[in-house]
């Protein structure tokens, strides 16, 4: 089970790249540092990446707020003319590496997504792209779009979990993604190799999931991951994104189980309406997880704690 810890950071507005939301949040240890990278949004609604720093001790206080983005939306035609938002962060020799989500604004689907690489190389407070061109982008086995990978490295092998959207419901007026969880490898970290393997797949009440995040606990892959319906989720409590979880012995063939996440919506405040996009990692002997609530992240992102050995 996870205990939750409370709301950590929402933007207080006051930046104009920064006016609302703290999305899809990524903790990453810099030296005797915790930083937290996230999506912000601009009067606009385009997304950039930038971050705070959590006293490492206590995570519920922040001890620096970053006043520029670290990665912005690209040029006009490219992927990502409309936001940059962050993924996964890997560091790579001397080098952070930052796999995004791209966002194209669409007349008929509202937005398409890709898959972009930035690169760091002054410890994570700038980005540059390492293409223009996206890493990934819709395929045949990706009809719509992809986005938002969790990405490892195990020895020479590359590991990529990503959200592929295999088609557009004109739902209530209003054109809706479905999407799951699909795999994909690589040898250098920017060629992938996709055969369309699906590791969390659509259900009775799944159509959409959010950023997946992969770990390994003893000889057993978890997954966490995000999940809602198609219809009303925006407003309804019951169809909206809560957690899910699955395991795996190989990365690849996945069993679901989220009777097992050990977490749940609240009955009232910032995360009792969603819980979504949330990022789990080691620290000081236990398990974090970061993770956004209500409104996609507008009302900030928290966390909570589960002992490692528990």
């Amino acid at each position: 089970m996870w205990t939750k810890q409370g709301l950590i950071y929402k933007p207080d507005g006051s930046k104009p790249f920064s006016r609302t939301h703290a999305q899809v949040p990524f903790g990453f240890p810099i030296e005797n540092k915790l930083r937290v990278y996230f999506a912000t949004r601009d009067e606009k609604s385009q997304s950039s990446t930038s971050f705070v720093e959590l006293n490492p001790d206590d995570l519920s206080e922040v001890v620096y707020i970053h006043d520029k983005p670290c990665l912005t939306n690209g040029a006009v035609g490219m992927f990502d003319e409309s936001g940059a938002m962050p993924s996964w962060f890997l560091p790579v020799g001397d080098e952070i590496w930052l796999y995004y989500t791209g966002w194209n604004r669409s007349e008929t689907a509202s937005y398409r997504l890709g898959i972009g690489l930035a690169v760091s190389r002054d410890g994570g407070l700038t980005f540059e792209r390492k293409y223009t061109g996206p890493l990934l982008d819709r395929s045949i086995y990706d009809q719509v779009w992809v986005a938002q990978p969790c990405v490892v490295r195990e020895g020479d092998r590359w590991r990529m979990w990503y959200l592929s959207c295999t088609k557009i419901d004109v739902i209530n007026g209003h054109p809706e993604p479905f999407y799951d969880v699909k795999y994909a490898e690589s040898e250098d970290g920017v060629r992938w190799e996709r055969t369309g393997q699906v590791c969390v797949g659509y259900d009775e009440f799944t159509d959409a999931i959010g950023r997946p995040t992969v770990y390994k606990d003893g000889d057993m892959y978890k997954m966490y991951f995000s999940y809602r319906n198609a219809t009303n989720y925006r407003t309804d409590v019951q169809r909206s994104y809560r957690i899910g979880y699955a395991e795996s012995k190989d990365g690849i063939n996945w069993n679901r189980k989220d009777n097992l996440a050990g977490i749940e919506r609240s009955a009232d405040g910032w995360d009792s309406l969603m819980m979504d996009y949330c990022h789990i990692f080691p620290h000081r002997d236990q398990w974090i997880m970061f993770y956004n609530g209500n409104g996609f992240g507008a009302s900030g992102f928290g966390y909570a704690t589960q002992p490692i050995n528990g």
